[in-house]
């Protein structure tokens, strides 16, 4: 696939696709006056009934975008190809989620239990003066 919006997956040109992307970016900017939306980071619990844990997380992530945020939520998709069991590949995904937090305007903490993955989470955040915003399931702000 290009890299060059100009060019299809075929590599051939094609200007109708990039003036639309071009297009919607200038519209993107006119609305908000910015032409990218800020990152949050999406901090809820994930091990426990790690399946219903995903789909919340999935329903933050839609939230956040409804909202016109870009979220970053890392236990959606590291344990689809590391192992949460498994104390050194839980570890070296923390150390990665950790790293993608600081990368983020604010973190958005959801639910009402706390896990101890997650206060690691809101404690780097508070260390890096990352804003903090806590909703409950009902993606209501507490």
């Amino acid at each position: 696939m290009s890299k060059n919006p100009i060019f299809n997956a075929s590599g051939c040109k094609d200007l109708t696709a990039h003036k639309a992307i071009n297009n919607a970016s200038r519209s993107e900017q006119k609305e908000t006056g910015n032409s990218k939306p800020p990152k949050v980071y999406i901090c809820s619990p994930f091990a426990g009934d790690t399946e219903a844990n995903a789909k919340k997380a999935l329903k933050y992530c839609k939230f956040a975008v409804e909202q016109g945020k870009f979220p970053i939520a890392p236990h959606c998709y590291f344990p689809r190809f590391m192992d949460d069991s498994n104390p050194a590949e839980r570890e070296l995904a923390m150390s990665f989620a950790l790293r993608l937090l600081c990368e983020c305007r604010e973190i958005w903490v959801f639910g009402d239990k706390i896990s101890e993955g997650m206060k690691r989470e809101i404690y780097a955040a508070k260390r890096k003066k990352i804003r903090i915003r806590q909703f409950n399931e009902n993606l209501e702000e507490m």
